[in-house]
């Protein structure tokens, strides 16, 4: 049994981790910002904190009274992206402050980026530079406390993370999108390919890599390796009871906005290692079956 400490703790990913580390015996303590979120945790079977990622004292009491840290939280107003990356940066600095000189794991979350056709991210990857569009460095900084003796490591989160539910994903601001504009589109041929994991199988990732003690990562959640992009939009498509067309790349970001990059963007990615290592496998429904069910926009 381990005691853990959970950022983000009530986000789309922490709400599932949060009762598959309780049913595996531990004891969670998390990191709430409201009342309301508490008593939600509580409901979970976790013991709420209440603070926020800035109040770095709190961080390091709650980190310093755990056996192991899980570092899920990260806000979603992507306009305000560098004090975002800022305060996750100093975050995790602060687990590495707590959790000097011990054996204690902290796993932090991270994400993919973009690789030309034919390529495809692998766990063995050098870190990638940090790019002033999006200039999150929480690989970085694990990396920079993990070379100070913490035992530091990170769990990649895949693109779409789904499941029954999602309401702030890459897919429902996809859903959101083609409701608009009338049609569920793809950029050119569709076929970038997108990786995915639904939730509760990127969650039990996170409970074997605490369990193993952050050793032998990073770690990719990841189910499907590459989704081509154009049967997620056919699906969507399906679902809203619209039409499903192709739009040419110079017209991306007139009909997508900020995310047509994403959108278009090619990045498929393994978990081969992270399945040997963790003997974990996938178990719910992939990407394309869980939005085609009838009550997934509901």
């Amino acid at each position: 049994m381990m005691r853990v400490f959970v950022t983000g703790a009530n986000g789309w990913v922490g709400s599932a981790l949060v009762p598959e580390l309780i049913a595996a015996g531990h004891k969670v303590t998390g990191l709430v910002r409201s009342e309301q979120k508490a008593q939600a945790l509580r409901a979970a079977g976790g013991e709420p904190l209440l603070g926020s990622l800035g109040d770095l004292e709190t961080l390091k009491r709650a980190a310093s009274g755990a056996d192991g840290v899980i570092h899920l939280a990260f806000g979603l107003d992507f306009s305000k992206i560098v004090e975002l990356a800022e305060e996750d940066r100093r975050a995790i600095e602060a687990f590495g402050e707590a959790y000097a000189g011990s054996d204690r794991p902290v796993i932090i979350t991270s994400g993919f980026g973009l690789l030309p056709a034919g390529e495809t991210f692998t766990e063995d990857m050098p870190l990638a530079p940090i790019i002033p569009e999006f200039p999150r460095a929480s690989e970085q900084t694990a990396f920079a406390i993990a070379t100070k003796g913490v035992r530091a490591t990170w769990v990649r989160l895949p693109r779409s993370v789904h499941g029954m539910g999602e309401r702030h994903g890459f897919v429902p601001m996809l859903a959101s999108i083609a409701r608009k504009k009338g049609v569920s589109a793809y950029v050119g041929n569709g076929q970038n390919l997108w990786p995915s994991v639904h939730r509760l199988d990127a969650a039990r990732v996170y409970r074997l890599a605490l369990e193993q003690g952050a050793q032998d990562g990073p770690f990719h959640a990841v189910a499907d390796e590459g989704v081509p992009f154009r049967q997620i939009a056919e699906a969507i498509g399906e679902q809203l009871g619209l039409p499903t067309t192709s739009i040419p790349p110079e017209e991306a970001a007139g009909h997508f906005g900020l995310l047509a990059v994403w959108i278009a963007g090619n990045g498929p990615a393994t978990s081969a290692r992270t399945r040997a290592r963790l003997g974990w496998m996938p178990e719910q429904r992939g990407l394309i079956r869980d939005i085609r069910q009838p009550e997934y926009f509901n």
